[in-house]
């Protein structure tokens, strides 16, 4: 709605009609969470498929607004460098690295899998993550996606150089980390949303099977 609409003569008139002094407010309903990242794929009938992430990165991205669109400018730059000598540096033509990661593995009759996640640095990790539990392992999307994760380095905030763990590893495993020189090795509760919001869709010749994070609120729809 325009700020012009908000504040015209009638729209305020007919707002405050709704306001009675001897009807004290009802408790307020807290606003959303806050985010930053967001992944969904899709399927249709003919096999056609889609891998979208978006994101701001920070959590204002870029400070920046596109004029008076409202728009608010990314800054997935900041992981880029300027120094000639970095593995990441800028470069014409170049695919520089960042953490997004909108996945699809295509087979020799066409797309198999449709994946990705937020969650920062640990993306990547996911993604590799359920990838390989599919084809490797054969688990069923859901599965994948459910199974315990790990994290080494951050999802959002300050920075963070430990690996952690979600509780439902078997034991020993953060021990066995620590032998090989694994630092910093801790827990975080089961399906803590720090591991990301993974969605994805596996497709097979006579069906599609999607799967949704119980770490967040997405949801898979078939339609």
């Amino acid at each position: 709605m325009a700020v012009a609409e908000l504040l015209a003569p009638a729209y305020l008139a007919e707002r405050s009609e709704r306001l009675r002094a001897s009807s004290p407010a009802t408790a307020l309903v807290a606003p959303a969470a806050t985010g930053d990242t967001t992944f969904s794929c899709a399927v249709d009938a003919d096999g056609n498929a889609a891998a979208v992430i978006q994101s701001i990165y920070a959590e204002w991205g870029s400070g920046v607004v596109a004029g008076d669109t409202g728009v608010l400018l990314q800054n997935r730059g900041s992981s880029f460098s300027l120094d000639p000598d970095h593995p990441n540096c800028l470069a014409p033509g170049k695919r520089t690295a960042h953490t997004l990661t909108a996945g699809m593995l295509v087979g020799p009759h066409g797309v198999e899998l449709v994946y990705g996640t937020m969650g920062g640095e640990g993306q990547p990790q996911t993604s590799a993550a359920i990838a390989t539990r599919v084809v490797d392992f054969g688990l069923s999307v859901q599965a994948a996606i459910d199974a315990p994760r790990w994290l080494l380095g951050r999802t959002w905030g300050e920075e963070h150089r430990g690996l952690r763990l979600e509780r439902r590893f078997v034991p020993g495993v953060a021990d066995a980390l620590a032998g090989r020189g694994h630092e910093n090795v801790s827990f975080v509760e089961d399906f803590d949303e720090l591991m990301g919001h993974a969605q994805a869709i596996q497709v097979f010749p006579d069906r599609l099977e999607a799967a949704a994070d119980p770490r967040s609120d997405g949801a898979a729809l078939g339609f």
